[in-house]
C-alpha cells in the first residue's frame, strides 16, 4: 500500500465510517480495512495517517486504535494462526523509526494507543532487534524533562515501564540477565538525572504524591537488603534512621497506609538480617511498641467501615491471614522479626502493653473498647503455630487466664449486636486457641456461640459459624475427635435453626462460613427426624436460589457436601426420610443437571460427572473453552486453586491431545503466571501432579513441547526449579505412583544420562520419593485440605467427599512404581553400558544409592 493522496483519502474515509452510528457504512468500512490489512505497508500507512495534522482528531484516534490492533495480530507469528500474515521486515524498520517521535508529539488519547503499540513491538523485538529504541527514548526523556513537559515525560516513562515489566514476570535465564544489564547500563543514569531535575521543581503536588515516592523508595531499599546486602551495608544505618523517623510521624495518620506498610516491611527485613542488633536496645523496643506497633494495630475509622460495609474482604484480611499489606498485620510481623533474635525482650514489652491496654479498657469500657480489641489482636497475631497441626501457643499471656477474664465476658454478653468488633475478636480468639480450651469450658460456651449466629453483623455470625465448625475438628491424642454427637445434641435444633436463619440475612445468602458449619455439624451430629426435615427444606431453598444466580463456588461446594451428608446420615437412621428428600431435593437436582453446567462456573462440582460421562460432548458449542475459563478463574487464587486443578485434571484425563492442544498454551500461561506471582507449596505439588498426569496421558514430548512453545526452554527451568526439588514432598499413594512413574518416564525417555547433573538430580528425587516414608521426606504435615479434609489422588481432583465416589487410577496397568523404575533403568543402561552407574555414583546421595541397588536386587534387575 503506497502512501499517496489516494491512500490518505481512502483510509480517512474508512476510519470516519467506522465511527458512524449506522450499521451499514460501519460494516463496509470495517470489511474494507480488514481486506487492506493484508497488504504490505498497511500498518505504516495507518501510522502516517495518525501523524497527519490535517485529519480530524477522532479519525486519527480511530486509526491509532486500528494500528495497535494490527500490530498485535500481525507483528509476529501466532501459534494458533494456520496462515499468518506478518508485517514485512522493511515495513517494521520504518515503523520503528517513526513511532517514538510521533508518540511524544500527539494528543494524550492517541499517545496512549501508540504507547501500547510500541509495547507490543517491544515485547517481540526489544532489546536485541531494536537497539535504537532505548537510546532514542533516553534522549526524548531528557529533552522533555528539560522543557518541563511532564505530561509527555509521564507518557515516555509509562512506555518504558511497560517494556521493562518483562523482567518482573519471566523466569531467570542468562539471556534475560544480559537484557536486564543492558537496560540498567543505559537507563539508570538518565532516570536518576530526570529524578534530580524533578526534585528541584518548586511546585507542591501534595503529601500523597511525596508519600507514594517514599513508599517506592522503601520497596527498592528492601530489595537491596534482600538481594545485595553486602553492597548496601554501608548505607543501611542512614536509611533505617530516616525510615524510622518517617514511621513515627506516619503511624499517627490514617491516610498514609502504603508508606507505613512499606516502611515497616523494610524494618522487618533488617530485623531478620545479620544487622538485627540495631533493634537490641530496650529503649528501641519500647519506642517500636509505643510509637509504631500500637498506633498501627489500633482500629481506625476505615477498619470499622470495612467491617460494616464489606464483611467478605474484612474476613479475608483478618481471619484468613491475607492482610500482610495492612498496617495491623505488618506491625505484628515487625515484632515477630525482632523476636527471632530477642524473643524474651519482645514478649516482656508486648505483655506489658497488653496489660496496659486492658487496664485502660477497664477504666472506661464504652470509651476505650478499641484498646481491648488491640490487646486481643496482639495476642492472636503474635501466637506461634506448632508444626504439623492446628495448635497455637503464646508466651505473651496465660491462655486459660486470659480466656476466662477477657474473652468469656464478651461471649457471655446477652447483647449479640453490641460492640460487634469486640465480639468478633473474642470469637476469633476462641477459634484460634480452641485446642487449649478444655472441653467442659468449651461445651458450656457453645450455646453462647450459637446465639451469636443471630447477630446482625455479617462478620460476627460468620466468626461464630467458623468457631463452631473449627471446634468440631479438634482431635485429642490418638486422633480421636474431642467432640461427639452427644455434645451437640442438647442444642442441635436451635443450632441448625440459627445457621439457616443466618443464610437469610442481607449479604449472607451465600455465606461460605455458615454453609461450611452446616456441613460440619451434619457430619458430627445424629440427625433425627425432627432435625432432618427442616434441614432438607432449608437446603432445598438454598439450592433453588443458588441455581438461579450462582456466585460463590466455595459456598456451593459446601452446599452439595451438606446435601450428600444429610442424605447419608439421616437415611441411615430413618429410611422414611427418603421420600422427603425425593419431594424437596430431586426437582432441584434435576433442574441443575438439565442446564449447561459448563457455563455455570459456581457449580463446578457438577462438572466431574459431566466430564467423565460425556467427554464426546465436551468439545461442542464452546463448552471446553467455558470450562477452561472456570479453571483459569479458580487456579488464580490460593483459596480455590485445588478446585482449578480438579477441573483441569479431569479435562486432561478424559480428552485426547488433539482436542486439548488448541487450548494448552493458555493453560500453561495461567499456571506460569500463578507460579510467578503467588506460588505456594500446595500449588507446586498440585502442578507437579498435573504435569505428571499430562505426561502419562499424552507423552513427554507433548508435555515439554507445549510448555516450551509458551517460553523457550521453560520446561527445563520448571524441571530444575520446581519438579525435582518438590517431588519428595508428594504425599498419598495415588499421587506417589503417578508422579514417580511420570518422573521415571522423563528420566528414561526424554532426559539423557549425558546431562549428568540434571539426570542425576531427577533420579535422586525419585528414589527419595519411593524409598523413604512420608515422615522422613516431609518436614511437617501439610495443612488439612479445606474441601472435605481428605487426602489422596482425588484431593487434587477435589470431589464431593461425602458422595462416595471411588478413586480413579490413571495407571491401572502399573502395579508397582518401584519395579517400574528399576526395570526402566535396567533397560536404559543396557543401551549404553557404564554410563548410568557413573552418573548414579556422582549425583545420588549415598543412602539413595544403597536404596536403589537394594531395589534392583529385590526385583532382580541390573544397572550396567
Amino acid at each position: 500500500m503506497e502512501w499517496n493522496p489516494e491512500t490518505l483519502q481512502f483510509l480517512s474515509q474508512c476510519f470516519l465510517n467506522t465511527l458512524s452510528p449506522l450499521p451499514e457504512p460501519r460494516r463496509r468500512a470495517e470489511a474494507a480495512l480488514a481486506e487492506a490489512a493484508d497488504r504490505p505497508n498497511y500498518g505504516l500507512a495507518v501510522l502516517r495517517l495518525v501523524a497527519e495534522p490535517s485529519v480530524d482528531e477522532q479519525v486519527r484516534q480511530s486509526a491509532a486504535v486500528n494500528f495497535k490492533n494490527h500490530l498485535k495480530a500481525h507483528w509476529a507469528v501466532h501459534s494458533n494462526d494456520p496462515a499468518p500474515v506478518v508485517v514485512p521486515d522493511p515495513e517494521k524498520e520504518q515503523i520503528k523509526a517513526l513511532i517514538v517521535t510521533l508518540m511524544v508529539n500527539t494528543s494524550p488519547k492517541i499517545q496512549a494507543q501508540l504507547s501500547e503499540a510500541l509495547t507490543i513491538i517491544g515485547k517481540h523485538d526489544f532489546p536485541k532487534a531494536w537497539p535504537s529504541l532505548l537510546p532514542e527514548l533516553v534522549v526524548t526523556l531528557d529533552n522533555l524533562s528539560q522543557t518541563n513537559d511532564y505530561v509527555s515525560v509521564n507518557g515516555v516513562l509509562a512506555t518504558i515501564n511497560s517494556l521493562f515489566k518483562k523482567f518482573r514476570y519471566q523466569f531467570k535465564t542468562n539471556e534475560l540477565l544480559l537484557d536486564l544489564k543492558y537496560c540498567l547500563d543505559n537507563f539508570a543514569k538518565p532516570l536518576l538525572e530526570v529524578f534530580k531535575r524533578t526534585a528541584e521543581d518548586s511546585g507542591n503536588d501534595g503529601l500523597a504524591l511525596v508519600d507514594e515516592l517514599r513508599a517506592a523508595v522503601c520497596e527498592n531499599i528492601s530489595l537491596y537488603m534482600e538481594k545485595e546486602e553486602d553492597t548496601f551495608q554501608k548505607y543501611l544505618g542512614g536509611f533505617v534512621e530516616a525510615v524510622w523517623g518517617l514511621l513515627v510521624v506516619a503511624s499517627n495518620s490514617s491516610s498514609r497506609e502504603r508508606l507505613t506498610v512499606t516502611a515497616i516491611r523494610f524494618l522487618t527485613t533488617v530485623s531478620t538480617s545479620v544487622h538485627h542488633t540495631l533493634f537490641a536496645g530496650d529503649d528501641v523496643l519500647q519506642q517500636i511498641c509505643q510509637s509504631i506497633v500500637i498506633p498501627n494495630v489500633m482500629l481506625r475509622d476505615e477498619d470499622e467501615e470495612l467491617f460494616e460495609m464489606n464483611y467478605v474482604e474484612f474476613i479475608r484480611r483478618d481471619m484468613e491471614g491475607s492482610d500482610l499489606d495492612t498496617r495491623r498485620r505488618i506491625a505484628c510481623e515487625l515484632l515477630k522479626g525482632i523476636a527471632l533474635n530477642y524473643k524474651d525482650k519482645v514478649t516482656e514489652k508486648v505483655s506489658t502493653q497488653v496489660q496496659s491496654l486492658l487496664a485502660s479498657f477497664s477504666g472506661n469500657p464504652a470509651g476505650n473498647w478499641k484498646h481491648k480489641d488491640c490487646a486481643i489482636y496482639l495476642v492472636v497475631s503474635l501466637a506461634t503455630k506448632k508444626a504439623g497441626g492446628s495448635s497455637v501457643s503464646t508466651d505473651i499471656v496465660d491462655v486459660e487466664s486470659f480466656f476466662g477474664s477477657v474473652i468469656v465476658p464478651e461471649l457471655r454478653s446477652q447483647d449479640v449486636d453490641g460492640f460487634p468488633m469486640l465480639k468478633a475478636g473474642a470469637l476469633k480468639f476462641f477459634t484460634m486457641f480452641r485446642n487449649q480450651i478444655s472441653k467442659p469450658v468449651a461445651v458450656a460456651l457453645l450455646p453462647d456461640v450459637v446465639r451469636f449466629l443471630g447477630s446482625e453483623s455479617n462478620v460476627v455470625h460468620s466468626y461464630a459459624a467458623s468457631c463452631i465448625e473449627k471446634l468440631f475438628l479438634v482431635k485429642d491424642e490418638g486422633g480421636r475427635a474431642r467432640y461427639s454427637a452427644s455434645d451437640v445434641s442438647p442444642f442441635l435444633l436451635p443450632l441448625m435453626t440459627n445457621l439457616f436463619c443466618a443464610l437469610q440475612k442481607p449479604e449472607s445468602e451465600e455465606n461460605q462460613y455458615v454453609m461450611k458449619c452446616i456441613m460440619r455439624v451434619l457430619g458430627v451430629a445424629n440427625v433425627s427426624h425432627e432435625v432432618a426435615l427442616p434441614c432438607i427444606n432449608g437446603l432445598a431453598t438454598v439450592l433453588n436460589r443458588v441455581c438461579e444466580n450462582p456466585k460463590n463456588p466455595v459456598f456451593n461446594h459446601y452446599l452439595f457436601e451438606s446435601v450428600a451428608l444429610l442424605i447419608k446420615r439421616s437415611c441411615e437412621q430413618d429410611p422414611s426420610i427418603i421420600s422427603a428428600f425425593e419431594t424437596s431435593l430431586l426437582p432441584s437436582v434435576q433442574m441443575i443437571l438439565s442446564r449447561d453446567s459448563a457455563n455455570v462456573p459456581a457449580l463446578v462440582r457438577l462438572l466431574q460427572a459431566f466430564l467423565r460421562k460425556a467427554p464426546h460432548e465436551l468439545n461442542q458449542q464452546g463448552r471446553l473453552s467455558s470450562i477452561l475459563g472456570i479453571f483459569n478463574t479458580l487456579v488464580s487464587s490460593p483459596s480455590t486453586d485445588e478446585q482449578g486443578f480438579y477441573v483441569l485434571n479431569t479435562v486432561i484425563e478424559n480428552l485426547g491431545y488433539d482436542v486439548v492442544s488448541p487450548y494448552i498454551s493458555h493453560i500453561w500461561v495461567a499456571l506460569f503466571k500463578r507460579l510467578q506471582y503467588n506460588r505456594t507449596v500446595k500449588f507446586i505439588k498440585s502442578l507437579v501432579i498435573f504435569m505428571s498426569l499430562f505426561l502419562v496421558k499424552h507423552g513427554p514430548e507433548n508435555l515439554a513441547g507445549s510448555m516450551n512453545a509458551v517460553q523457550p526452554d521453560i520446561f527445563r527451568t520448571i524441571l530444575e526449579q520446581f519438579w525435582i526439588p518438590n517431588l519428595k514432598l508428594i504425599t498419598g499413594s495415588m499421587e506417589l505412583k503417578l508422579t514417580s512413574v511420570a518422573s521415571t518416564r522423563l528420566l528414561c525417555e526424554s532426559l539423557s544420562p549425558s546431562d549428568s547433573k540434571l539426570w542425576g538430580k531427577m533420579l535422586d528425587s525419585i528414589v527419595t520419593l519411593i524409598s523413604r516414608p512420608e515422615e522422613d521426606r516431609v518436614e511437617e504435615e501439610p495443612e488439612v485440605p479445606d474441601f472435605g479434609e481428605t487426602v489422596g489422588y482425588n484431593a487434587t481432583f477435589v470431589h464431593l467427599y461425602n458422595a462416595g465416589r471411588k478413586e480413579e487410577d490413571p495407571l491401572r496397568d502399573i502395579n508397582d512404581p518401584k519395579q517400574f523404575l528399576v526395570a526402566a533403568l535396567a533397560n536404559l543402561s543396557a543401551r549404553s553400558p557404564g554410563t548410568c552407574p557413573r552418573v548414579i555414583t556422582e549425583n545420588l546421595e549415598p543412602a539413595n544409592q544403597a536404596a536403589l541397588f537394594q531395589l534392583c536386587s529385590s526385583y532382580n534387575f541390573t544397572i550396567v
